[in-house]
């Protein structure tokens, strides 16, 4: 029984593509799970950052105030430029605007790279 285990699961996953295309009704059920699976993604997300932030909170601290502001600043731009990057595409002017905000946010996760590597 191994060696079917693989046509098994396909036909499982066929038979389910199936189920919600023919079914009435099967796409919002569809749109539903999906929205459901991008809220745990959402979650997982947010714990991966809270571990991180409790693991180096002793090195965020020891940034000061300005370079610590700066990584805030730099990962707020880094995550309003992937959010707004489809609407802001649309214009010739969002396009400019939209790789000045990303430049931006690169130099200041860079400057707070270089000076977290400092010694001074």
């Amino acid at each position: 029984m191994e060696r079917y285990r693989t046509a098994r699961n396909i036909a499982i996953v066929v038979v389910i593509g199936a189920a919600v295309y023919l079914i009435p009704g099967g796409g919002n059920v569809a749109n539903g799970f999906e929205a459901l699976l991008w809220v745990g993604f959402g979650v997982a997300v947010a714990y991966i950052g809270l571990r991180l932030y409790r693991e180096n909170q002793f090195r965020l601290m020891a940034l000061g105030e300005r370079h610590r502001g700066l990584l805030y600043a730099g990962l707020g731009l880094a995550a309003f430029c992937y959010m707004s990057r489809s609407r802001m595409w649309e214009t010739g002017l969002g396009v400019i605007g939209w790789f000045a905000l990303a430049l931006a946010a690169i130099y200041c996760l860079a400057e707070v790279y270089r000076h977290s590597r400092s010694y001074s």
